[in-house]
């Protein structure tokens, strides 16, 4: 009979302990929640510009993708930074068919609002062909700047290590993310944008048309390499 009331203490205490570990995880489970809720991570912000897969971008904002299945021939062009800021391209100066083009050295001019942008080549090679299109009707350039407002098709020199010193995919956007954080801190006032930038919204299409010359300057040395 001892045995039985020993027996059934024992039981009853193990139930006890089991329900006070239960009540105490529930009550650390609930104190880990709110302790992680304040430090939970906003949603990644969208980057103002558009950074398809399938492209490698130099970092003076110029883009190159393979022409063909063997690797011999890149397309290049103008990237999205480059589109929004410049608005429909009133002229493009492009080299001619045999011309050699260098890696980072200048290789084309944009001419938009009153004003000419030089760009670095992204590839180092010879230019087989000139966008008939992109040149009769400029503002395909930054209308559809990564499919019928390409620029130049390039014969590459270096076939397997032409994509090499340019940005692609998660380090492109990084890439572009980072140039958009940056053009706020340079330009946060004084475009002619209204509210639009210091809301955290997309610039006006064209934006760079109300800079400044010091501010159009410092965008060319910061963002396109050139002085």
């Amino acid at each position: 009979m001892q045995g039985d009331i020993f027996a059934t203490k024992g039981i009853e205490y193990l139930i006890t302990v089991v329900y006070l570990l239960l009540l105490a995880g529930l009550a650390w489970g609930g104190t880990r929640r709110s302790a992680r809720a304040p430090a939970r991570r906003a949603p990644r912000r969208i980057p103002w510009f558009s950074v398809p897969d399938g492209f490698a971008f130099h970092q003076g904002h110029a883009w190159a993708a393979a022409a063909d299945a063997g690797g011999g021939d890149v397309k290049v062009g103008l990237d999205d930074f480059a589109a929004q800021l410049l608005g429909a391209p009133d002229g493009l100066e492009l080299p001619g068919v045999g011309a050699a083009l260098l890696e980072g050295a200048r290789a084309w001019t944009v001419r938009a609002g009153g004003r000419e942008l030089p760009m670095l080549s992204p590839v180092e090679g010879e230019v087989v062909a000139v966008n008939p299109a992109a040149l009769a009707t400029p503002r395909l350039a930054a209308e559809d700047p990564y499919g019928r407002g390409w620029l130049l098709q390039v014969r590459v020199r270096d076939r397997a290590g032409w994509r090499h010193n340019l940005l692609s995919g998660t380090l492109a956007r990084s890439w572009m993310r980072l140039a958009a954080d940056r053009l706020r801190e340079l330009l946060p006032q004084g475009l002619g944008l209204g509210e639009t930038m210091a809301d955290g919204g997309a610039p006006v299409r064209g934006f760079g048309r109300a800079l400044n010359e010091s501010q159009w300057e410092a965008v060319e040395r910061d963002f396109f390499l050139v002085a």
